[in-house]
């Protein structure tokens, strides 16, 4: 048994699959498994708390995990770690979340593109069609992450609280959230997962999005994140187009696009849950 994996910070997808590609069960779903947020003993409780993740392990003999927070080798390390001693019988491998975007959203193996993540975090990455390139290593969601879920949750709650937020977006906002201080930052800075939890709040801007502060504020974030990301790959930005993964991409995919004429790049593929490009892929490619 196969298991190819993708993890934000929030979810975690697993698809088991044989050596010929035959999906073997349901596609299985943990909470988030991010190894930059989450110490060893968090991480192993989560993947342990799956009944059949437990029923099928000694059963998988290999483990392709793709996950946020696994851009640097310690984080990698500590991760397959956990993994290895779960899956005994398995050879794990571990990789960063922006890999499992370019296997989902390139046309083809050799294809260079500029691959974009816009999810609970975001990143951004060249892929010269063997190798991914990085020029930003990721400092998480307290100082990067630009025109993420938690970017617009953070800037939404903020708006809330500094009254820039339009009134009768105010009352809608209160009515779906609780919007108490204490709770917010109980849930900040005494709760695993804050990055998460303020991803939640970003869901109010696709229920919104007829008005014009919303489309706003997608728009400056998705500016920000073009000018500190997207724009260290000036060069390859002529000759190949922009991919995008996530749900916050797939749901603003408009003003993405406006956002690149301004900036003059393409724009490519748009793919929400990466997982089924990753199990083509590895059915083509690895099995």
């Amino acid at each position: 048994m196969i298991l190819i994996v993708d993890s934000g910070s929030t979810k975690c997808d697993w698809i088991a699959v044989d050596n010929n590609g035959n999906q073997l069960l349901e596609k299985i779903r943990t909470k988030g498994l991010n190894p930059a947020i989450l110490p060893q003993k968090k991480l192993k409780k989560t993947i342990k708390k799956s009944t059949e993740l437990k029923k099928h392990k000694d059963s998988v003999t290999h483990v392709y995990f793709y996950g946020a927070g696994c851009g640097t080798p310690n984080a990698r390390t500590l991760l397959k770690v956990v993994l290895q001693e779960f899956f005994v019988n398995a050879h794990v491998e571990v990789s960063e979340d922006t890999l499992a975007a370019v296997y989902s959203t390139i046309n083809t193996k050799d294809e260079a593109a500029v691959v974009c993540i816009l999810g609970t975090g975001s990143n951004c990455s060249y892929y010269d069609g063997e190798k991914l390139h990085q020029r930003v290593d990721s400092l998480g969601f307290t100082l990067m992450d630009d025109a993420s879920g938690n970017y617009y949750g953070k800037q939404l709650i903020k708006d809330y609280y500094y009254n820039k937020m339009p009134e009768h977006l105010k009352v809608a906002f209160a009515e779906k959230y609780n919007l108490e201080a204490d709770y917010i930052k109980y849930n900040l800075y005494k709760q695993p997962n804050p990055n998460a939890y303020l991803a939640n709040f970003a869901e109010f801007m696709f229920l919104n999005k007829e008005s014009d502060y919303i489309v706003d504020i997608i728009k400056s974030g998705f500016r920000e994140f073009t000018r500190n990301m997207i724009m260290q790959y000036k060069e390859e930005l002529k000759t190949v187009p922009v991919h995008f993964a996530g749900s916050i991409a797939f749901f603003s995919q408009d003003e993405i696009r406006e956002v690149a004429k301004e900036f003059n790049f393409t724009v490519g593929n748009f793919i929400r849950r990466p997982i089924e490009g990753l199990v083509k892929y590895h059915i083509k490619n690895l099995s």
